[in-house]
């Protein structure tokens, strides 16, 4: 049975076309995966269907009823939910108080505590989600977080409940639940927009798949009429092809040394040493040593114990100013949060870093501009208006003007963290050469990273961390995949 259908749907932002006649419909029990490049139109759509944008033509219709003038309250109510990719939790909050916020049951204006913890937890019961709906949201893993987010959905009516990205940067076996949790829901009739850039993740998992290019439906139909490379077909308008190179022989020169470095429960006398020229990753369970290390070699904070150095000399803890001095770059994972600056431009965003090594150049405008278009350039960095706010602009694109912020100042050593975070298919092959060719140019590359596909595609070494400690260490040519995903899980190889 159609729930939700949209019906030749354009939209346009100036003299720019966002979505051109778009039509598609979602069925209830169904699981219907939306996928594009970066930049496509899946984020135009879905703002659509959650009421933050109004169509310049079209129709939106539930039930088989037309939706006029669809605002956020009224999607609400008519049953669509969304759970963005960036989370929309009170951390400080309970699992209780985030689930209930905004229905807590009351009795003469007095909040009933009890009342509110019991609905929470049979909102997560009914799902089968196993969290303790008194924890306090900030301690849960982001798996956990996620499904917080979809209980509260489906607890507040959601029978169209749109997804977006809901396993980025998961390990295996929190990708994993999420995608267990997400058939649960379809199994209770729920109608489900699952978007997601992983393509092998998608096959497995949704029913229906719609591609869009350019602002156009350009393939929809059952998941099993299709296959990996038709999809990147329909995605791209061309073959996508990702081929591990042959690289030069790596300097026998230590780029990056870490010598037990000690970070409370997260990282337990951690060593590693990375070459010049060479691509050493670090892989474990999300929220392991991987995701401290950004915060510990960029200076943000200061390790219980232990060394770092770059080249040769050392970087004093808890100094940011002395890390970039030293030559090293560490690209967060969390762009967001930490690596952009929502309200400025592409080209203030690409600059940042730049500038912060140049002060002098810091308000001469123009010459930022000249100096920024190079890199937005060469990081294909695509936007419907000229120089919009970095915020306006898909997942993907933020990624590549997060990149070009970072990998334009000629680091001599680069801690990427989740490069691909969000980025289409084309782009990942274009991020992936990129990375090839830090390597190539004699750059000592850190990747942490909690996807094994990424691992074994880009890495010469690859270390398995658990419980914040070095676990095993690999030849990425003498590794399976699978062997690998065992080993980070704490299985034998």
């Amino acid at each position: 049975m159609t729930v939700l259908a949209v019906r030749g749907v354009t939209k346009s932002f100036g003299g720019a076309r966002a979505l051109t006649d778009v039509s598609v419909e979602f069925q209830a029990g169904e699981v219907h995966a939306l996928m594009g490049m970066n930049g496509a139109g899946k984020s135009t759509l879905v703002q659509i269907l959650s009421g933050a944008l109004t169509p310049d033509a079209g129709q939106l219709r539930i039930d088989g009823h037309e939706l006029p003038h669809l605002t956020p309250r009224r999607a609400r109510k008519a049953g669509i939910s969304t759970v963005p990719q960036r989370r929309e939790l009170v951390m400080s909050l309970t699992v209780a108080e985030n689930i209930m916020l905004g229905d807590l049951p009351t009795r003469r204006s007095v909040v009933r505590w009890r009342s509110v913890r019991a609905a929470a937890q049979r909102a997560l019961d009914d799902l089968g989600i196993a969290i303790d709906a008194g924890a306090v949201a900030g301690d849960l893993t982001v798996a956990e977080q996620t499904m917080v987010e979809v209980a509260r959905e489906v607890r507040r009516g959601g029978r169209v409940l749109i997804l977006d990205e809901p396993t980025a940067c998961l390990g295996p076996e929190a990708a994993a639940q999420i995608r267990e949790l997400v058939r649960r829901l379809r199994d209770t009739g729920v109608a489900i927009v699952f978007i997601s850039h992983h393509i092998s993740e998608v096959l497995h998992l949704a029913d229906r798949i719609t591609v869009l290019r350019d602002g156009r439906v350009t393939w929809a139909g059952p998941a099993a009429h299709t296959d990996e490379k038709g999809l990147v077909r329909d995605m791209v308008g061309r073959d996508v092809v990702s081929r591990r190179p042959i690289r030069p022989a790596r300097s026998p020169e230590v780029g990056i040394s870490i010598r037990q470095l000690c970070d409370g429960r997260f990282l337990d006398r951690f060593d590693i040493d990375v070459r010049r020229g060479e691509i050493v990753a670090v892989l474990g369970p999300a929220g392991d040593a991987q995701s401290r290390l950004f915060d510990l070699l960029s200076g943000r904070r200061r390790p219980d114990s232990g060394t770092v150095t770059v080249g040769g000399r050392p970087v004093r803890p808890g100094r940011i100013g002395h890390s970039l001095a030293s030559g090293l770059r560490c690209v967060t994972g969390d762009r967001r949060r930490l690596g952009l600056i929502p309200g400025l431009s592409i080209d203030e965003n690409v600059m940042l870093a730049q500038d912060r090594l140049d002060r002098r150049r810091m308000h001469r405008w123009g010459l930022l501009a000249r100096r920024a278009a190079p890199l937005r350039d060469g990081y294909r960095v695509v936007s419907l208006v000229r120089n919009p706010p970095v915020e306006q602009l898909s997942g993907g694109n933020q990624q590549k003007v997060l990149l070009a912020k970072w990998l334009g100042t000629e680091p001599s050593a680069v801690l990427l963290e989740d490069p691909t975070n969000g980025v289409d298919v084309a782009a990942m092959a274009e991020i992936h050469s990129l990375v090839d060719e830090l390597a190539g140019r004699g750059v000592a590359v850190l990747l942490a990273s909690s996807s094994a596909e990424e691992v074994m595609r880009l890495a010469d070494r690859i270390v398995v961390v658990r419980d914040g400690r070095r676990r095993t260490e690999h030849r990425a040519d003498r590794i399976t995949r699978d062997e690998l995903i065992a080993a980070t899980l704490g299985g034998a190889l």
